[in-house]
């Protein structure tokens, strides 16, 4: 089993930063990718950005293209995954969900075997 724990979001003004963490405990080395998805009211989980278990291979949702940066800090039994989003805008309101897999790298969310509850990231405009 492994747990996540997301933390890191808020309101926040539409140009404006936020770094989103996920706190992730248990048996982390059974999983590879690590993912950050979200949910905006009324509207499917979407996918954000994938990182490998390496850390060294990562992918991007074109709507967060060159202005979110997704990383990993490894330490024993544990993974602090990080989300950093610069340049916010209002249509990247959503709460932030942490996800890890099993399998290769993946956008959806059927392939991915753990999930954290989310955190709310508001933009105002």
């Amino acid at each position: 089993q492994v747990r996540l724990l997301e933390s890191g979001g808020g309101l926040v003004q539409a140009g404006g930063s936020l770094r989103l963490s996920c706190a992730a405990s248990g048996r982390t080395f059974d999983t590879s990718f690590m993912a950050w998805f979200r949910q905006a009211p009324g509207k499917e989980r979407d996918f954000v950005a994938a990182i490998s278990w390496s850390g060294q291979t990562t992918f991007y949702a074109d709507s967060v293209k060159g202005r979110c940066t997704i990383s990993r800090d490894d330490g024993v039994n544990t993974v602090n995954l990080l989300l950093q989003m610069d340049s916010l805008k209002p249509e990247d309101t959503a709460v932030y969900v942490c996800a890890a897999g099993r399998g290769y790298y993946s956008s959806s969310t059927h392939d991915y075997d753990y999930w954290g509850q989310g955190t709310q990231v508001t933009v105002s405009s």
